[in-house]
């Protein structure tokens, strides 16, 4: 069976796991029919409420690279600083009953704090623009990357457990050879989650105080009033987002081929 040909009943979202860089068929329907709709209705609505596809697509080739070179940058940095912060917490809740007692109730306190509160927060405590939008991202993703581990830890089936520690293991070939690989799933679904997270947060953070990445370039669009910068910068943000999902479900994909 050909990876990209649709199994009877199988919805998109599954064709979309199955064969991560490509586009099914629905999709590119879907969206051409979209597109088409757009340019009618652009001939009929004033350009500065929906722009044409030309106009768009040449507010996009006038996009400074730099600004989204450097949006990318923050989401990937902050992005590793919470993985490694939120796996380190996680194992500590794990192995400690009284850390998991103590500790979650913050977690679940700092994940009830909106973004844009958090946004206020860092923009009167920091003065340095680049740790103002690593710490929002930081705060905001880093507990979903610590509660999704722990609730993969504690999925890990007892018996496996178990069986493991019959076999006297240190603690770290413990979490090496059972708990980690075990947890990889989970892992992997909360990369996902957390970069559609991260994207959109650090374009609102962008949007208070920066001034470079896509959030400024949308501040500027707006000031300017032109609606196919935003559109353009729209655009940019689904593109990016798109690809990095593909990328991370292409990893999953790789990484977990002995389920299928």
């Amino acid at each position: 069976m050909e990876k990209s040909k649709p199994v009877m009943g199988e919805t998109v979202e599954a064709l979309e796991a199955r064969t991560p860089l490509r586009f099914p068929r629905e999709m590119v329907v879907s969206l051409l029919a979209l597109a088409i709709a757009w340019e009618i209705l652009s001939k009929f609505v004033p350009p500065f409420v929906i722009p044409s596809w030309a106009r768009i697509g040449k507010s996009v080739l006038g996009l400074p690279a730099d600004f989204i070179a450097i949006t990318l940058a923050r989401v990937a940095v902050a992005l590793a600083l919470s993985f490694v912060l939120g796996l380190g917490l996680a194992i500590a809740m794990y192995l400690s009953t009284g850390v998991e007692r103590y500790g979650k109730p913050i977690v679940r306190l700092l994940m009830a704090v909106p973004v844009v509160c958090w946004i206020l927060f860092a923009v009167l405590w920091f003065k340095w623009v680049e740790f103002r939008i690593a710490f929002v991202l930081i705060v905001v993703c880093g507990p979903v990357f610590l509660i999704d581990f722990l609730d993969g830890m504690r999925g890990v089936p007892r018996e496996l457990r178990d069986m493991l520690r019959s076999f006297r293991p240190s603690r770290t070939h413990f979490f090496t050879k059972l708990i980690l690989p075990a947890t990889l799933p989970v892992i992997l679904t909360s990369w996902k989650i957390n970069l559609s997270l991260a994207i959109r947060v650090v374009t609102i953070a962008e949007l208070v105080g920066a001034v470079t990445g896509i959030g400024y370039g949308l501040v500027v669009a707006q000031e300017l009033f032109s609606v196919a910068d935003v559109f353009a910068w729209t655009l940019v943000l689904v593109a990016i987002l798109f690809a990095a999902e593909a990328v991370v479900t292409r990893v999953e994909e790789r990484m977990l081929r002995w389920r299928t």
